[in-house]
């Protein structure tokens, strides 16, 4: 009998925005660069790749099982056409959801749910302190994902000074947390984390022998919200730019691209390829 082995010796979980896929305002390069639209929204060009990064992220799919990793709702991930796809996994929502062929898992998330109810305030609660903290001379819009967490567009340079640090303690002291993403301010439980919707689907993809035993975990983000799935990896990458970049965050097993902006991107997907092993025979 012929013994059938597993496919992927590597799982790559990555963060989209500014990792991956780039809006015009985040491509940061002074000299014009070839670029593919990877998402629009209301028929407007949104988010790039280099040309060569959209090239190069299909070839990272034969030799790794690749996991897009984001804070992004399932409606707004579903805006982007990544190339690779279509996802076996995908995760949504920082890890409060967990997409299988594009279908929300209910079992994870009614899991997610119950470690939300148990481990601190609820969203309505952290809405109302936080709308009790804000004005409109320097928020834009407050916005609630996937009946999860809440976010706020913000003016950054008119932020009031030690806002995130207060709003911070009070998250948490109740459960929660808070960062800054650009011109966004997430409040997140510290039950939704994507490292451990990185774990489940390590756990399920080695259970149904897609991945190998003892496979090597590869992650790549730039925000605070992806600091726990970067140290939780075998090794990983961030950009030099982004949350992480500006708290010179750094991990025994990180490594930091040379680029900033879309080049970043660019370098993240080749390094990602350099470090996945080849695939089973």
């Amino acid at each position: 009998m012929l013994f059938s082995r597993p496919r992927r010796q590597t799982l790559v979980a990555t963060d989209l925005d500014r990792t991956m896929i780039y809006s015009r305002n985040a491509m940061t390069v002074g000299a014009e660069v070839p670029t593919v639209c990877v998402e629009h929204l209301d028929g407007d060009p949104l988010s790039f790749m280099t040309t060569t990064a959209a090239l190069r992220m299909q070839s990272l799919t034969e030799p790794a099982a690749v996991i897009p990793t984001t804070t992004r709702t399932i409606k707004q991930f579903d805006r982007i056409k990544l190339p690779g796809a279509p996802w076996r996994y995908a995760i949504t929502s920082n890890g409060g959801n967990i997409l299988v062929d594009g279908v929300p898992d209910l079992r994870w998330r009614i899991d997610i749910d119950t470690k939300v109810r148990t481990g601190g305030a609820t969203l309505s609660e952290v809405t109302a302190e936080l709308r009790a903290r804000i004005d409109d001379s320097w928020v834009t819009k407050f916005r609630e994902a996937d009946d999860l967490f809440c976010y706020l567009v913000v003016r950054p340079k008119l932020v009031p000074e030690g806002f995130l640090a207060e709003w911070d303690a009070w998250c948490r002291a109740h459960g929660w947390s808070a960062s800054q993403q650009g011109r966004k301010i997430y409040a997140m439980p510290l039950a939704v984390c994507k490292s451990r919707a990185v774990a489940e689907v390590r756990r399920r993809l080695t259970e149904s022998g897609e991945l190998v035993a003892g496979a090597t975990t590869l992650a790549a983000g730039d925000g605070a919200l992806d600091a726990e799935m970067l140290r939780a990896a075998d090794a990983a990458i961030r950009p030099r730019h982004g949350e992480l970049e500006q708290l010179n965050w750094t991990s025994p097993n990180l490594t930091i691209t040379q680029a900033s902006g879309i080049l970043a991107g660019e370098e993240i997907i080749n390094w990602l390829i350099q470090e996945s092993p080849a695939a089973a025979a």
